[in-house]
C-alpha cells in the first residue's frame, strides 16, 4: 500500500561532499542535507545554473561554469526530478542555485546586500500605492495584487498603513533617500488625522480598525475589528501595530506630536489591557464600549491572554521607542513582558513548542478558534530573537537559556532540513505512532516566519559566536533570498511551496492584505544588515536621521541601531547637512545636535568596536612599495600608517601600492591622512588602490581622492614595465 513508485520533482539544499565529473553522462556530486542525509545528484544535458540575486539585479547564468564553481562544503540548492530505478530513486538536477562566486561566499552577507533590497522594496510599494506620483494616502488601499495593482476595495486598514510607514521610515534610515521619509511622515500624519481616537479626558489614545473611503471622498470609520478572529472587539495586536510606523518615524525625526500619541497609546495598554492582579500579563481583547476585557460580548476572546498581547510590544514598537528615548519606563515595560514570556510560555514537559494562548489565570487555552493546540513556528523563533535583544539591555541568564533552548529545539521540529526554510503552523503534540509534527493546513512557508528564523540565528551568532547558529542563519537567509524575491514584479512572495516555488492562489497571491504590508520584509532587511555587518562580518553601517528643531530631549540624538551586545559598536563619523560634526559620544552612541531652526540631515557611520587597524609594509621592489591596510583606518590609526609609509619612503620609490582587501572602513581622519601624505610625496610618486571594498571605494571617490590614483581590483593586472 501507498508505494511511491512514480516520478516527482523536488528541491534539495545541502553541502557538497564529493563530485565525480566522469560518472554518468555529465557527472555527479553528493549533497549532504542540514540533518546529515546524503543525496547523489546527476547532471544532465539540460541542467542549468544561476547565481542567487537580489531584487533589481539581472539573471546571472552559471550553466557553463557548473564544475568550476562546485566545491567541497559549498551550500547550494538543486531542483530536480526523482526517478525510481529498481529499488532506488535517481535524482537528476534541472536547476542549481549558487549562493556565491566561491564556496565560502554568501552574497547576502555583502555589506550593501540588504540596503539594495530595502531600496527595491520601498520603490515597489511607492509605485503600487501612489503610482509614482504624489504621495497621497487617500490613494492607499490595503489590498495589493501580485504585480502591485490595487484590488477593488475602498478599505484602508490602520495596521497595514502603519506597517508600510515603518517600511518607508526604515528605508530612509538605511539610505537617506528623501522620498522614503516623505512617505513615512505623510503616512504618520494620515494615521493621526484619520485613524486616531484621542481621548484626552481619559488620557489615552486608541486607533480605529480601518476607514472605508467612499467614491465621493467621505469616510466610514470602522471602530472595532472586522477581522474574523477579533470581530467586534479591540484586539491588543491592532493597537500595538498601529504604533509600529509612527514609532520608527519618531526615531528619525523626533516629532513630539508622534511621541504624544505613542505615550497615550501606551497608557491604553496600562489602563485597560494590563492585568493588574497578581496574575499579571496583558489581555488580548477589550470591549469597544466598556474597554473591559471581561465583557460577555467578547465571546471566545473574553478574559484571554496570548502571544500577541504580551510579546508583540517589543519588536513592533517598544524596543524602537526605548532606542529613541532611552527612558527607563520603557526598559521596565520591556523587562516585564520578557519576564512574563519566560515564566508563562514554555511548555516543554508536553511539547517542544511554547504555549501561545491562555485563560486569565494562565491555564492553557487549547480550544480557541483556528489555533486549538497548535504552534506557530515563527512565534517560537521570534521569542528567541527578542530574548537576546532584551538580554543585551538587562542581562539575565534565564533569557539566554530560553533563547538557546528554542534555537536548539526548533530545527528538528519546525524547519525543512531537506529543502531549507521554515514551516508555518503545526500540531504541538504527536499522536501515538507519529514521529513528525503534523502540518495543520499545508507545508507551505510564509515570508514572515523566514524572517524570524534569520534574525534569531543572526543575533545568536553575533551574541554568542557559536558556529552552529551561523550555519542555521546562513541556511535560513539562503532560502529566503533564493526563493522569496519576486524578480519580475518586485516585492516578496507571501508564501512559497515546500520546494521553494511561489504559491500564487487566493489571498496569498498578493503583496498587500490584512496580513501583509511593508513591515516584516523591511524589518528583515534592516536588522539582517545590522546583525551581519556590525556583529558578524565586522563591516561599517551608515544610518540617516532628520531631527526636527529641538525635537529630541536635550538635543541628544540616540543612534544605537538595535539593542546590541554592550560595547559591540561605536560611532566613527558624523555628518550634519554634509559637514563633519564632532560633538558625539562614540561609545554611548549619542550625538549632541547643534541648535537650529531648520531640520538637520544627520548621517552617522557605526562601526564594530572589534575592528582594529594594522598597517604592514609588505615589500619594496624595483621602486614599488606595497603596504597592506586592514581593519579600521581612523584617527588612532594614522600614526601606524605613517610609520609604515615612512619605512617605505626610506627607499627610493616611484609607486605606493595600498592593498586594501582587508580594510573594513576608513574614517574622515584616515582619508585626510591619505590625501595629506600623497601631497607630501609629490606628483612623481604614483598611488595605487587595490582590492578596496565597494563602500571603501565609494568613500574615497566621494572625496575626489581617486582622481590621479589608479584603482584596481587586483594588482597582478599591472605591467611592471610601466614603472618609470
Amino acid at each position: 500500500m501507498n508505494n511511491i513508485d512514480f516520478t516527482f520533482s523536488d528541491l534539495i539544499a545541502g553541502y557538497v561532499t564529493d563530485f565525480d565529473t566522469s560518472k554518468g553522462e555529465h557527472g555527479t556530486f553528493t549533497l549532504k542535507t542540514s540533518d546529515g542525509r546524503n543525496f547523489e545528484v546527476a547532471l544532465t544535458s539540460n541542467t542549468y545554473a544561476e547565481l542567487v540575486r537580489n531584487l533589481g539585479e539581472p539573471y546571472y547564468d552559471c550553466t557553463g561554469q557548473i564544475w568550476s564553481r562546485i566545491a567541497p562544503n559549498q551550500y547550494i540548492f538543486v531542483y530536480g526530478i526523482f526517478y525510481l530505478e529498481g529499488d532506488q530513486y535517481k535524482f537528476e538536477a534541472k536547476r542549481i542555485v549558487f549562493l556565491g562566486r566561491t564556496e565560502r561566499e554568501y552574497l547576502f552577507e555583502k555589506q550593501d546586500w540588504w540596503i539594495k533590497q530595502i531600496q527595491n522594496l520601498a520603490n515597489f510599494y511607492l509605485k503600487a500605492q501612489f503610482e509614482d506620483g504624489e504621495i497621497d494616502y487617500r490613494k492607499y488601499r490595503t489590498g495589493i495584487g501580485l504585480v502591485g495593482s490595487k484590488e477593488k476595495s475602498n478599505r484602508q486598514e490602520t495596521d497595514t498603513i502603519s506597517r508600510l510607514v515603518y517600511g518607508f521610515a526604515t528605508a530612509y534610515m538605511m539610505t537617506g533617500e528623501e522620498r522614503y521619509l516623505e512617505a513615512a511622515e505623510k503616512g504618520t500624519e494620515y494615521l493621526r488625522r484619520h485613524m486616531r481616537f484621542l481621548d484626552e479626558g481619559e488620557g489615552i489614545c486608541y486607533w480605529y480598525h480601518a476607514v472605508d473611503v467612499k467614491p465621493d471622498g467621505s469616510e466610514q470609520k470602522i471602530f472595532s475589528s472586522e477581522f474574523g478572529d477579533d470581530y467586534d472587539a479591540i484586539p491588543a495586536y491592532e493597537q500595538i501595530y498601529a504604533l509600529v510606523g509612527p514609532t520608527q518615524t519618531y526615531r528619525v525625526t523626533g516629532d513630539p506630536h508622534i511621541l504624544k500619541d505613542i505615550e497615550l497609546t501606551v497608557n491604553l495598554f496600562e489602563y485597560y489591557f494590563l492585568d493588574k492582579s497578581e496574575r499579571g500579563g496583558l489581555f488580548s481583547h477589550i470591549d469597544p464600549i466598556s474597554l473591559s476585557p471581561y465583557s460577555e460580548t467578547l465571546g471566545h476572546n473574553r478574559a484571554k491572554k496570548n502571544w500577541n498581547s504580551v510579546g508583540d510590544h517589543a519588536p513592533a514598537y517598544l524596543i524602537n521607542l526605548w532606542l529613541a528615548t532611552g527612558e527607563d519606563k520603557y526598559a521596565d515595560f520591556l523587562e516585564y513582558t520578557f519576564d512574563t514570556i519566560e515564566k508563562r510560555f514554555p511548555d516543554y514537559e508536553y511539547s517542544p513548542f511554547v504555549q501561545e494562548r491562555f485563560y486569565e489565570d494562565w491555564s492553557h487555552d487549547t480550544t480557541w478558534g483556528w489555533q486549538q493546540n497548535r504552534a506557530v513556528v515563527g512565534h517560537n523563533l521570534k521569542i528567541a530573537w527578542n530574548l537576546m535583544r532584551m538580554n543585551h539591555l538587562k542581562p539575565k541568564e534565564k533569557y539566554v537559556a530560553l533563547a538557546e533552548k528554542i534555537a536548539e529545539i526548533m530545527p528538528a521540529v519546525g524547519s525543512d532540513r531537506q529543502r531549507g526554510g521554515w514551516y508555518d503552523v503545526v500540531e504541538r503534540t504527536l499522536k501515538p505512532g507519529e514521529g513528525i509534527y503534523r502540518f495543520v493546513w499545508h507545508d507551505r512557508k510564509a515570508w514572515w516566519q523566514q524572517e524570524q528564523a534569520i534574525l534569531a540565528y543572526l543575533i545568536l551568532t553575533g551574541s554568542l559566536g557559536k558556529p552552529e547558529y551561523q550555519r542555521l542563519a546562513r541556511e535560513s537567509a539562503a532560502f529566503y533570498n533564493a526563493w522569496f524575491l519576486d524578480y519580475e514584479a518586485g516585492g516578496v512572495y507571501f508564501n512559497v511551496l515546500a520546494n521553494g516555488l511561489p504559491y500564487l492562489l487566493g489571498t496569498e497571491r498578493g503583496k498587500g492584505s490584512h496580513s501583509m504590508s511593508g513591515y516584516h520584509s523591511f524589518e528583515l532587511a534592516y536588522l539582517a544588515c545590522v546583525y551581519t555587518n556590525l556583529l558578524i562580518t565586522k563591516q561599517p553601517m551608515d544610518l540617516y536621521f532628520k531631527p526636527k528643531p529641538g525635537a529630541f530631549k536635550d538635543n541628544i540624538l540616540r543612534v544605537q541601531p538595535d539593542i546590541l551586545p554592550p560595547g559591540s559598536v561605536r560611532i566613527a563619523d558624523v555628518w550634519i547637512n554634509g559637514q563633519s560634526h564632532f560633538d558625539f559620544d562614540a561609545n554611548n552612541l549619542k550625538i549632541k545636535l547643534p541648535s537650529s531652526t531648520d531640520e538637520l540631515k544627520v548621517r552617522v557611520r557605526i562601526l564594530p568596536t572589534e575592528v582594529f587597524f594594522n598597517a604592514t609594509l609588505l615589500d619594496v621592489t624595483e621602486g614599488i612599495a606595497k603596504i597592506s591596510l586592514s581593519g579600521l583606518m581612523d584617527a588612532a590609526a594614522v600614526p601606524l600608517f605613517e610609520d609604515e609609509l615612512k619605512k617605505a619612503t626610506s627607499h627610493s620609490v616611484k609607486r605606493i601600492v595600498l592593498m586594501l582587501e582587508n580594510l573594513k572602513c576608513i574614517s574622515s581622519a584616515g582619508l585626510r591622512s591619505l590625501i595629506f601624505n600623497k601631497q607630501k610625496l609629490g606628483a612623481d610618486v604614483e598611488f595605487y588602490i587595490v582590492g578596496a571594498a565597494e563602500h571603501v571605494k565609494n568613500y574615497l571617490q566621494m572625496s575626489s581622492f581617486c582622481e590621479g590614483v589608479t584603482v584596481l581590483d587586483r594588482y597582478e593586472t599591472v605591467k611592471m614595465a610601466s614603472v618609470r
